[in-house]
């Protein structure tokens, strides 16, 4: 893959990681790649429920038994093949970084929001993970917030090392004027 972009993107949950991928998608013609249904196809392949403890549940087994970074590897085998601008969703590791570090083209982008916000967000597009009441959101978020084990999710961590953190208090359009001034300065 040379001279394509590939971008990572992490964040807070509710942040507006969808709506960043869906506008590089449907604007600017990426490729998208989702850690969250490659776990999804691997949780429906167990006969597992698809709820939010399974996603970790699986994700962290995955990393446990082949490496911090194998979702995103195997994502990226996937981008390399096809070629072009992709986006790879949703980074949530730090060994998952030093990988991608290691690919040419490859910027970590981080969103990140207030919280009752991002709440507000995940109540709205109610996906089946995102049944779930404030004290469990902020649980969710905090379970995920910080490790040490390698293999488990360091969101904090991930949004530290970020090229570029984007702050999605706003609307949608001034989102989206962001993405546009970020792929400016990468042309530059």
């Amino acid at each position: 893959m040379t001279n394509a972009i590939i971008f990572g993107i992490t964040g807070t949950l509710g942040a507006g990681k969808g709506t960043i991928v869906d506008y590089l998608v449907h604007q600017k013609e990426f490729r998208h790649y989702s850690v969250r249904a490659f776990l999804s196809e691997v949780i429906r392949q167990r006969g597992l429920e698809l709820n939010r403890d399974s996603l970790t549940m699986v994700a962290n087994e995955l990393r446990a038994r082949h490496s911090p970074s194998y979702i995103t590897d195997c994502l990226y085998e996937q981008a390399a093949q096809v070629g072009g601008n992709c986006i790879i969703e949703s980074i949530r590791t730090p060994g998952e970084i030093a990988s991608l570090r290691e690919k040419p083209g490859f910027v970590l982008l981080a969103v990140d929001a207030d919280r009752q916000l991002r709440y507000q967000r995940i109540r709205q597009r109610m996906s089946e993970t995102d049944h779930i009441d404030y004290v469990t959101f902020v649980a969710n978020e905090e379970r995920e917030m910080h490790a040490t084990d390698p293999n488990y999710q360091n969101l904090a961590a991930c949004i530290a090392q970020a090229d570029f953190v984007l702050t999605n208090n706003g609307t949608v359009k001034e989102l989206e004027d962001s993405i546009e001034a970020l792929l400016q300065k990468l042309k530059n």
